[in-house]
């Protein structure tokens, strides 16, 4: 090849690139004017909803783009895809129960408070707490946070699934923000426009927040007992049944299978052979239950008013599963007693412990023993895996877990 043509070739390649750069970012552009566009017109609707002009240059003041991450994390909600054990691992562990009982020595007075006044469990209060924002530890991670009027308008502009419900939120977000609870720029929250310590949308926050601690903000971003308080009075509003628990895990008789989905008395329930693991019974045999069996093979549970109730905070059975199981040990009981149909070779949430214990004691692995199994634990996982000779996949199992005992 003559030196001639390979410069020419070299040009064309450097032209190719420099096209395709400048393709990119005028449709980039594009997208973006599009977007900006999106926002002007739907002052409109803002303004037929009270929203001043002032409040709204303010919520957009700077938002330019739509969020790049919105969408990805609208795609995937682990309470609806995570199998239950696994869900329930990650949120209902010995982590979780002893932050939660360090909160409520913290927060004792509030948390009785609040009892006293809303007839809401406190144990529920904090788990739910636990559920949202990790008892708070989640606001404190910028990677973790969005601009709420942001979020709301790339999902109103670009997730047609959501839009209705996007542009609804982000018109209760302006009001928020107009009437003065927080300011524009610290309105953070999740993807979906969930904000501050226990999580709530505009709208609900809207209906339901609480100035508990009396400074004349709902400050559910800052305030704890505002947070809390207004948890309890969602709660509370939806029909929770004060001194009642949320449901019962029951040991399922043959045949039992059919009921699934079912409502009956708990009495009724006792007739049919359902039992409390240990032969215990049910309190108040009037009170209605319904049957679920969330894995097959796995313990069943019968669910009672409260259950519902806490699903007007998150419709997933599973979340609902999580706040009751995570109240009873905050407040001292034990967890489930029969074991969930996990595939061969995985392991139970005392043996994740077990497993990132013996990790960290070896000098493999640095960070939190939560149960949970990021990039650090697998990383650990796999440094382990090949000083052993074992498929080094990083997966947390059986396998790893008695080598390390070894």
């Amino acid at each position: 090849m003559t030196q001639n043509l390979k410069t020419v070739l070299r040009r064309s390649a450097l032209t190719l690139l420099l096209t395709a750069g400048l393709f990119a970012q005028a449709t980039a552009a594009r997208a973006d004017a599009r977007f900006q566009n999106w926002i002007a017109d739907f002052y409109e609707t803002a303004s037929a909803a009270g929203i001043s002009k002032s409040t709204y240059q303010k919520a957009f003041s700077g938002v330019k783009t739509p969020d790049p991450d919105v969408l990805e994390k609208a795609a995937y909600q682990p309470e609806f895809k995570s199998k239950i054990w696994d869900y329930l691992d990650s949120r209902v562990n010995p982590y979780t129960v002893r932050i939660g009982r360090e909160m409520a020595a913290k927060h004792g007075r509030t948390l009785a408070a609040l009892e006293r006044h809303f007839g809401v469990d406190r144990n529920i209060l904090l788990a739910i707490w636990s559920m949202e924002s990790n008892y708070g530890a989640v606001l404190e991670k910028d990677d973790r946070l969005h601009y709420v009027p942001r979020a709301l308008a790339t999902l109103a502009y670009a997730d047609k699934k959501r839009s209705k419900y996007a542009r609804t939120q982000l018109i209760a977000a302006l009001k928020i923000i107009q009437r003065g609870d927080i300011a524009a720029g610290d309105m953070t929250g999740s993807w979906a426009g969930a904000m501050g310590h226990t999580q709530f949308i505009p709208t609900s926050y809207l209906l339901y927040a609480v100035d508990a601690d009396g400074n004349g903000h709902r400050d559910i971003w800052n305030s704890v007992p505002d947070a809390l308080a207004t948890a309890a009075n969602l709660l509370a509003k939806n029909g929770w049944q004060a001194g009642k628990t949320w449901g019962y895990e029951i040991v399922v008789p043959d045949g039992g299978n059919k009921y699934s989905g079912q409502t009956k008395t708990l009495a009724q329930w006792a007739k049919l052979g359902f039992t409390r693991p240990g032969g215990k019974g049910f309190k108040n045999g009037a009170d209605r239950a319904e049957l679920k069996l969330p894995a097959n093979g796995g313990p069943g549970f019968l669910m009672t008013k409260n259950f519902f109730v806490i699903k007007r905070y998150n419709a997933s059975d599973s979340y609902a599963m999580g706040v009751g199981m995570l109240a009873d040990q905050i407040a001292g009981y034990s967890g489930v007693k029969q074991r969930w149909p996990r595939p061969d070779g995985t392991l139970d949430i005392t043996e994740k412990f077990e497993l990132q214990t013996r990790l960290k004691e070896l000098g493999y692995y640095e960070g939190e023993v939560d149960g949970n199994f990021g990039s650090g634990s697998k990383a650990a996982i796999q440094a382990f895996q090949n000083r052993m000779g074992l498929a080094a996949d990083g997966e947390p199992s059986q396998q790893v877990l008695k080598a390390l005992r070894r």
